[in-house]
């Protein structure tokens, strides 16, 4: 078989396991009846196929790992590769198995083991001390200043919705220029509250949903509207249904949101999003920028504190606090996501994918800026697979 075809196995097979999990008791259901693949554009183009147990999965996985060990070396073998074993992995878990967290972070996210580099965070904290100062933050701890200007920046609630729709028309326009062009699409704010996460991309819905026990500051949920919308989810979505349906790209493209290896890439595609589309505009920018390194770096590091190092929750709690300087209700939903049996190692995968874009996208040049956006916005990418880039994985 070709690429191409394993390919459309490999969909076939996930969204079979999809289709499987979502039929599952709400006790027995691991991902909460929101199945493998939360956000699939596919529709019936590709048949899921049919399953009433896991040992038919794990067979026609089985089959796919001898298909793709055939294929010549390539980064497309390589995202194949990756991709089998990861949906493997999540096979395993939904039957019941319980790997360990160690396993979950290198064979389901595909980010790596172990805790961030202590001397990477801290130089991400000299950087935000610096401009921090520089925009006249300059009493105080490091954290109180990160205090006294989140409070200073914070949007008020009732004009978050004006910020939004500004940010939103800025970013698209730079987005259909740059990237891909998103005809008429676009997305509706919807306030949430008591959720683990700061934001998240309902496309199906056409909202994107914040988290209004937070406040943002302008820099934030510009952050916010470049990871979730233009140039992030929402975007890379429609890129990789519009390169499938041309025929340019194999069908696993439509793979993206899976709760699997793929998360590291559209998690990078989306917090790199603001440069992508170069959209840092000033020192508030900057700042959130830093601040975000801390915090993304240091909620890995929580996260293998709290699971394998068998940290207490409060010292971990702490940590954040202290380190990332996240305000509490980020603090709690870290913490929440963190130890969640299926979804807590893909708090690994925003630092290791947002590094692993950067550090493409900082290599890339002028006239290879093209290719690297196709290969970003067409395509379905591993961690390893991107970073062979200029080749592809297609």
């Amino acid at each position: 078989m070709n690429s191409f075809e394993i390919g459309r196995d490999l969909t076939a097979i996930t969204m079979g396991i999809d289709a499987y999990e979502r039929r599952q008791p709400a006790d027995k259901s691991l991902l909460g009846g929101e199945g493998l693949v939360p956000i699939y554009l596919g529709g019936d183009s590709i048949p899921a196929r049919q399953y009433n147990d896991v040992e038919a999965i794990k067979a026609d996985l089985d089959t796919l790992v001898t298909e793709a060990a055939a294929l010549p070396a390539s980064p497309r073998k390589v995202f194949l590769e990756g991709m089998i074993r990861s949906v493997r992995t999540a096979t395993k878990m939904l039957a019941g198995a319980s790997p360990s967290f160690e396993e979950k972070v290198t064979q389901l996210v595909g980010a790596p083991a172990g805790r961030e580099d202590a001397a990477v965070i801290e130089d991400a904290r000299a950087k935000l001390d610096a401009v921090l100062k520089r925009s006249g933050f300059v009493n105080g701890t490091l954290g109180e200043r990160v205090a006294a200007w989140e409070e200073a920046r914070a949007i008020p609630a009732e004009q978050v919705e004006t910020v939004f729709r500004e940010l939103m028309a800025k970013a698209k326009a730079k987005t259909d220029a740059m990237i891909f062009d998103t005809g008429d699409y676009d997305m509706v704010l919807n306030p949430v509250r008591g959720m683990f996460y700061t934001a998240r991309c309902s496309f199906n819905e056409g909202k994107m949903d914040l988290n209004f026990d937070l406040s943002f500051t302008r820099a934030a949920l510009k952050h916010l509207v470049c990871h979730e919308v233009y140039p992030g989810h929402s975007t890379q979505l429609l890129s990789t249904k519009a390169a499938v349906d041309a025929g340019e790209a194999p069908a696993d493209a439509l793979l993206i949101t899976t709760d699997a290896i793929t998360g590291c890439v559209q998690e990078g595609i989306g917090d790199q999003g603001v440069h992508l589309i170069d959209f840092v505009e000033d020192d508030d920018d900057a700042i959130h920028i830093e601040l975000r390194r801390v915090r993304s770096a240091a909620q890995t590091s929580a996260a293998w504190m709290l699971m394998v190092e068998g940290m207490p929750r409060e010292d971990v709690a702490n940590y954040l606090r202290t380190t990332a300087m996240g305000q509490e209700a980020w603090v709690q939903g870290r913490l929440r996501m963190a130890a969640h049996p299926f979804r807590g190692p893909f708090i690994s995968s925003y630092w290791a994918g947002n590094e692993i874009v950067r550090k493409v996208r900082e290599r890339v040049t002028d006239a290879e800026r093209p290719a690297f956006i196709k290969a970003l916005y067409s395509y379905a990418n591993s961690p390893e697979s991107l970073s062979m880039f200029p080749q592809v994985a297609n």
